[in-house]
């Protein structure tokens, strides 16, 4: 690809986003950065959405997995249904009542400090980790197009990457990343959509009927898998996706504070269910995208690199029409920054509100300067992990992050479950140290599974395990009265 062209769509793009920086963060009181002053339309924060979910990794590793896994991954899709429906009737409205700014207060109300410690802990750790993760892979991509031609080594092309997110989400917080993350949706999903109409006229198909005819006859479209032992049977994917939509979006901060941007419940809830609507759709489009890419890696003779992840930019940059690549750019740059700039404000969010206090400890002329520096360091934190990634994970992206997910919302899903659906109360003190405990115990029976359960193998579903573990511990460390 042409490095120049490169350079001018991504430079074209980030005018546009500081653009739309100047411009929602022109009216901003001491608040709006947290809560965008409760003024989003519910329709902008439910499209926006769709790009935060998705991010880089559905972009880049979801069709590179179709080649490992077929569409078993749409089994998990299909359990988002319902975690969103979850959400909408359970965890909105408890937050709405309570009128939170962080959702973790909720934990401190219910059980006592170190409860709502150990939740806004973990959502950090959690976040800090999958989002650098996903950083990390586009990160990569933008290195063999861009910054390698210029010579550029890659921690340097990694500091512009999240400066340039600091730099326009800084002032406008999430009133901002509403609107980028509207935008950056709509550039990712029409890059996947164009992809695949040039990859099949490139392979002659000439009408919708033929495209989704090419995708069902291949074996790799196979939706299904009813082995009970593997890790991608049905019922195991569908809980899982059930769950994971429940932690990595009720119960996370990121998630959940564009949620409460929107001026209703009842406009939260609308968002919800219209979002989740889109993501199925959108889903079976990114599978479908997989299918075209080896369909024509085989057409063409093109030699299958050894990871999966590698495929859609190996065959973008190197293979596509000059056209076809700059759509790819320009998606995989939306795709990586719609998923960084809002996860950099809900850890900014979430440190402020959770662990300074800051509404409850600082007069508003303080709050700013404090607001800031915090987000300054969540940037550079997102630096660091990203180029240990760099050096450390050696699978599909996609995999990893639900890994990350599994050991890290486990102590969250076990403490809201243990709030909502009981009446009892928990010897405070020891939440922090049931919630390390719950994770490690998870990981020693996933390593062990097959041998200790004839042969079970654990998958996504290593998550409720660690939910149950935290419940039950939470449950053994109960106030007797």
């Amino acid at each position: 690809m042409n490095t120049q062209i490169v350079l001018l769509v991504i430079s074209a793009y980030f005018l546009l986003l500081f653009l739309i920086s100047w411009f929602t963060s022109r009216k901003i009181t001491v608040d709006t950065f947290f809560t965008g002053d409760r003024q989003s339309p519910w329709f902008l924060v439910a499209f926006g959405m769709i790009g935060a979910s998705l991010s880089g990794v559905t972009f880049i590793s979801v069709p590179g997995e179709v080649g490992n896994t077929n569409f078993y991954y749409f089994q998990v899709v299909l359990g988002y249904t319902l975690g969103y429906f979850t959400i909408a009737k359970v965890l909105l409205p408890l937050y709405y009542r309570l009128n939170l700014v962080s959702i973790y207060s909720y934990l401190e109300d219910r059980f006592g400090f170190w409860s709502y410690k150990t939740g806004a802990f973990f959502f950090i750790l959690s976040r800090a980790l999958g989002s650098s993760l996903r950083v990390y892979l586009v990160a990569s991509v933008l290195q063999l197009i861009l910054f390698d031609p210029l010579g550029i080594p890659f921690w340097i092309s990694v500091l512009i990457t999240v400066g340039l997110i600091w730099l326009y989400t800084h002032r406008g917080g999430i009133k901002t990343v509403v609107w980028t993350d509207t935008l950056q949706t709509l550039f990712m999903l029409l890059a996947v959509v164009i992809t695949i109409f040039l990859i099949g006229k490139d392979l002659g198909i000439k009408s919708l009927g033929e495209y989704i005819s090419s995708v069902a006859s291949d074996p790799r479209s196979e939706i299904f898998n009813w082995d009970w032992k593997a890790g991608t049977n049905f019922f195991k994917q569908f809980v899982s996706g059930a769950f994971i939509t429940i932690v990595m979006t009720g119960l996370d901060q990121d998630m959940m504070q564009k949620n409460l941007t929107c001026r209703t419940i009842g406009d939260a809830q609308k968002n919800m269910f219209w979002f989740t609507v889109i993501l199925v759709i959108v889903n079976l489009l990114f599978l479908s995208l997989g299918v075209m890419l080896y369909l024509y890696a085989e057409t063409k003779g093109v030699q299958l690199p050894t990871r999966s992840d590698e495929l859609f930019p190996l065959l973008a940059t190197q293979h596509f029409s000059a056209f076809a690549g700059i759509v790819f750019v320009l998606g995989i740059t939306a795709a990586a920054y719609s998923s960084a700039d809002s996860t950099l404000t809900a850890l900014t969010t979430s440190f402020c509100i959770d662990f300074l206090q800051i509404e409850k400890k600082y007069a508003p002329e303080h709050r700013v300067a404090i607001r800031k520096k915090v987000h300054i360091a969540f940037t550079l934190l997102m630096f660091v992990l990203i180029l240990a990634f760099y050096w450390l994970n050696d699978q599909s992206v996609i995999n990893s992050v639900f890994i990350i997910a599994g050991y890290t919302y486990g102590p969250l899903l076990g403490l809201y479950s243990f709030g909502l659906f009981t009446k009892l109360k928990v010897k405070d003190q020891f939440t922090p140290l049931i919630a390390v405990l719950a994770p490690v115990t998870t990981y020693v029976i996933s390593q062990n599974s097959e041998k200790w359960l004839l042969g079970y193998k654990f998958g996504f579903e290593a998550l409720i395990l660690n939910g149950a573990l935290m419940f039950l511990g939470l449950y053994l460390f109960r106030k007797k009265d």
